[in-house]
């Protein structure tokens, strides 16, 4: 089994990620969706945990094998940067949604350095809102932000958009597509249900996947 499918399993069989389509979650945007992510949960599974940490730790020597810090983003990015980095031994840090009110008043956590290479460290990629900030704030802080790496992605069209206009890519462990496939195979959905999955990620705003 190759790796995207082994953490899509993973995923569904811990429950970090789940899926509804029929009885959609509303996210805090008010959008309703069939999936629901929380990533946070790989931390409380360690042979999940290692499969996952593992798998990015992967990813970043073979995509980015000049990295020189990784950098999480918070909060929940935070843990498995550390990870990875622990076991890439190099530098790590975070960085905030917003800069801190008060103290020093940093956005970033860390000892960034100018023309640093950095890999930024996200758990899941919906629209890529998150990521963006990240990666603004560590070229204003003159590092060279060679990618983003993170667990899981929607896929969403937002996100690639965002991807092309920040000219840094984007790489997942798993993914939208093949989470669905997955959730079919160890019949966690119906494949009845798959329409309405596909349909919902192309538009994720239109309702009118509910009767797809």
């Amino acid at each position: 089994m190759e790796i995207k499918t082994q953490v899509a399993k993973a995923l569904l069989d811990i429950e970090a990620v789940f899926l509804r389509p029929n009885e959609p979650f509303v996210w805090t945007s008010g959008i309703h969706s069939p999936i629901y992510c929380d990533n946070r949960l790989v931390l409380s599974y360690p042979d999940v945990r290692t499969l996952v940490r593992n798998g990015l730790v992967d990813v970043v020597k073979t995509a980015y094998p000049e990295v020189e810090m990784i950098m999480g983003t918070a909060t929940a990015g935070i843990p498995m940067a550390a990870l990875i980095a622990d076991q890439l031994g190099l530098p790590m840090g975070y960085v905030r949604g917003d800069a801190k009110k008060h103290g020093k008043q940093n956005q970033i956590e860390g000892r960034v350095f100018a023309g640093q290479k950095v890999v930024v460290v996200e758990d899941l990629i919906s629209t890529g809102g998150s990521v963006g900030v990240a990666v603004e704030a560590l070229r204003a802080a003159g590092a060279e932000v060679l990618g983003v790496v993170a667990i899981f992605t929607y896929g969403l069209p937002k996100a690639t958009a965002l991807a092309n206009e920040l000219q840094v890519p984007f790489t997942t462990l798993t993914d939208y597509p093949t989470l669905i496939e997955a959730a079919v195979a160890h019949n966690y959905i119906a494949a009845s249900d798959t329409n309405k999955l596909h349909v919902w990620s192309q538009n994720p705003t239109d309702k009118n996947w509910m009767n797809a």
